[in-house]
C-alpha cells in the first residue's frame, strides 16, 4: 500500500509537468486552449506547471537519496 501511495504522489507532479509541456508546445504552434484567453498566459502557466512538477520530482529524489546516503558530500545536509 505504501508503494502505491508513493507512486500516486509522484504521478501527480509528473502529469502536471507533462501538461506544462503541452501548454508551452501549443503556444509555440499558435493553438489557444479554451480556459486561457491569451497565448502568453497559456505559455506562462505552462512554464509554471513544468517548473513546479519537475522541482517536486527532483526534491523527492534528492530527499530519498540523502536518506539512503547516495549523494555527493556537497549535497549532504550539515550535521548538527
Amino acid at each position: 500500500m505504501a508503494r502505491m501511495l508513493a507512486f500516486i504522489v509522484l504521478l501527480i507532479p509528473a502529469i502536471m509537468a507533462g501538461a506544462g509541456i503541452k501548454f508551452m508546445r501549443d503556444t509555440l504552434f499558435d493553438k489557444l486552449i479554451s480556459p486561457f484567453p491569451w497565448l502568453w498566459l497559456q505559455f506562462v502557466i505552462g512554464v509554471i506547471f513544468f517548473i513546479v512538477g519537475l522541482s517536486f520530482f527532483a526534491g523527492f529524489l534528492l530527499h530519498r537519496d540523502r536518506k539512503n546516503g547516495r549523494v555527493a558530500s556537497k549535497y549532504q545536509k550539515p550535521q548538527k
